[in-house]
């Protein structure tokens, strides 16, 4: 049997963690969204958090700033998709529940995949099977079961969040622009776009900057917001996207909706049907055998 390259040694751990810590948004987001923070602040205090947290951390490790003005355009265009994929998701929060919303996001593999035959980069076979499963896995967990009507108005704002989120990857792993930046830096300039964006959306919104948000827990939430889904999932995203490619990465994904039905399950109380059970499975499955037969 082959050994695993570096870059697969590299890429695949990330990609897990990228799925993992990205499943996690329900978690801290839904409790504020129960308390009655906006969503406005909420992502602005994730984005802001985040910022401060990575920015301290590229201070400490004494690296430069500088970008130049081709890499600008590429880091605010990375910056606008990434808060447009944020703002989708949590809306789609309003209509349907968190772990479903989460879930159908994960379709993402399927638009990245499409996206990449667009540009003359066509996946192998065992990539295509994984997708078609992982994609079933999905369309499985997805089913009502009768007891629950699920929304078309979340489904939309969850398609939607996916494929602004299937864009941010593409371009991470085809600008050459940005090919010289640290997964770091990327992460760090991507995130300032979206505190920019949701500042000026709290101030032309009258939006009180902490409406709803008055505790300690929910000052810790968001926190955990910067930290997991924000900062770890975003730099561990670029990891994988750099060593394994796009869609090998997207495909990883598969991770995060089997976290967010995990958290939606224990923490929320929202059901746990056989349709999710066989689809988490399905899933599972697909991911494993991609990874087992695309060694190189």
């Amino acid at each position: 049997m082959k050994k695993l390259s570096k870059n697969a040694i590299i890429g695949y751990p990330a990609g897990i963690i990228t799925g993992i810590t990205y499943g996690l948004n329900p978690l801290f987001a839904v409790p504020l969204m129960k308390n009655g923070a906006a969503t406005e602040s909420i992502l602005f205090f994730r984005y802001a958090f985040a910022v401060l947290l990575l920015g301290l951390f590229l201070m400490l490790r004494k690296q430069s700033f500088r970008i130049s003005g081709k890499q600008i355009g590429v880091l605010l265009a990375l910056g606008v998709l990434y808060t447009s994929s944020s703002v989708f998701l949590f809306e789609a929060y309003e209509y349907i529940a968190s772990g479903l919303a989460t879930t159908l996001v994960f379709l993402y593999p399927v638009l990245v995949a499409i996206i990449m035959v667009f540009l003359k980069v066509v996946p192998s076979w065992p990539v295509w099977l994984a997708i078609a499963a992982t994609f079933g896995g999905v369309l499985v967990m997805t089913q009502s079961d009768g007891t629950q009507t699920i929304n078309p108005v979340g489904v939309l704002l969850s398609i939607a969040s996916a494929l602004v989120y299937a864009l941010f990857i593409v371009i991470i792993n085809r600008s050459k622009a940005i090919a010289g930046i640290s997964n770091s830096l990327l992460t760090f300039y991507a995130l300032t776009v979206g505190a920019i964006v949701f500042l000026g959306k709290i101030i032309s919104s009258d939006t009180a900057i902490t409406a709803g948000i008055t505790t300690g827990a929910d000052w810790l939430n968001l926190v955990g917001l910067a930290l997991l889904p924000t900062i770890v999932s975003t730099a561990t995203l670029a990891i994988a996207s750099r060593n394994i490619g796009a869609t090998k990465a997207s495909v990883l994904g598969v991770f995060e909706p089997i976290t967010a039905i995990v958290v939606g399950t224990l923490m929320f109380g929202e059901p746990l049907t056989t349709n999710i059970i066989v689809g988490i499975s399905i899933a599972m499955v697909a991911v494993t055998f991609m990874i087992t037969v695309t060694k190189r």
